[in-house]
């Protein structure tokens, strides 16, 4: 099972949930050697376990005291966060009824009880290759082509999530708008090819410094450049930006066409709002852009906010 590891980069994690600890161990015993494994004991521990995991695949027993599998996947399907991990659906005989009605929530397969070693390792091979397969389609699906991190798609959707989150939990979600200075004497200079090499090492130092995993650096478009920071408040942005343009110095990219330096320099405009409920996100992207152009108008190569 070790091609699981090739098409992930990684162990693939496994959640088992079932309320009968000899069903959990038998699991655990087939895949502990290939896969990173979880276990649930209750439905409410399965929900919250999900949410803080994002497992691979779930193997979930329909019957369990409390809130029981069905109840389970009817509400991680309906959470956009976790809608899309595949659900196996455990099964006694007695309840093959209830199997139809688990695929129409959105479980994906059903494995029967008792559990046969072969069955399972064959159900779960199937379902974490395809998953492997979606994932990776999706991820290209919001990368960039040339710079290889978030395109404006990405970026789109992920600040819709944040400033919505944001609003729910009267939190600070903050924006960093950055531009390359004079990107075009650059292209004019050193040629399309040189251009687009300057751009490619600007967005990995770029995304470098973005160390949370909720964060997210992107491409806006052109040589502009975007970090989306969920739970940040403006001090906190205007840290980054301040490592982003040190981490941007280091790279030493001579830009002999430019009025400010020597070398390559970025204009960083910092947004923070803390939004509310039914606001848009395009607020503070508007502001974003406005600290922007404030940046370049103040002579470029610095970061500019809403109180510098």
């Amino acid at each position: 099972m070790s091609f699981w590891i090739e098409q992930y980069q990684r162990r693939p994690k496994l959640l088992v949930v079932d309320d009968q600890p000899i069903n959990i161990r038998i699991i655990n015993e087939l895949f502990r050697a290939d896969c990173d494994m979880h276990m649930a004991t209750s439905g409410e521990q399965a929900v919250a376990i999900t949410h803080a995991l994002q497992p691979d695949l779930i193997l979930l027993d329909i019957m369990m005291s409390g809130m029981d599998g069905l109840e389970v996947c009817r509400l991680l399907k309906s959470d956009h966060a976790t809608a899309a991990i595949p659900i196996i659906f455990i099964t006694a005989k007695s309840e093959e009824s209830e199997e139809a009605f688990g695929l129409e929530l959105g479980a994906v397969d059903y494995i029967s009880k008792p559990l046969n070693a072969a069955i399972v390792r064959a159900r779960v091979k199937t379902h974490l290759t395809l998953k492997a397969q979606s994932d990776y389609l999706k991820k290209l699906v919001s990368l960039d082509g040339l710079t290889g991190i978030a395109n404006r798609r990405a970026f789109d959707l992920r600040l819709t999530e944040a400033w919505g989150q944001a609003a729910r939990e009267e939190e600070t979600v903050s924006l960093l708008m950055i531009d390359i200075d004079y990107f075009k004497r650059f292209n004019d200079h050193f040629g399309h090819l040189k251009g687009d090499e300057c751009l490619q090492r600007v967005a990995t130092a770029i995304a470098g410094s973005v160390n949370r995993p909720y964060d997210m650096a992107a491409r806006y478009g052109g040589e502009e450049f975007a970090c989306i920071l969920p739970d940040t408040n403006q001090q906190g942005a205007l840290t980054l930006a301040n490592v982003i343009r040190a981490n941007i110095s280091e790279l030493r990219i001579a830009h002999p066409a430019s009025d400010v330096s020597e070398q390559l320099t970025l204009s960083i405009g910092v947004a923070s709002l803390q939004p509310r409920i039914g606001s848009d996100s395009a607020e503070l992207i508007a502001l974003a852009d406005e600290q922007l152009y404030q940046a370049k108008h103040n002579g470029r190569d610095r970061v500019q906010s809403q109180t510098n």
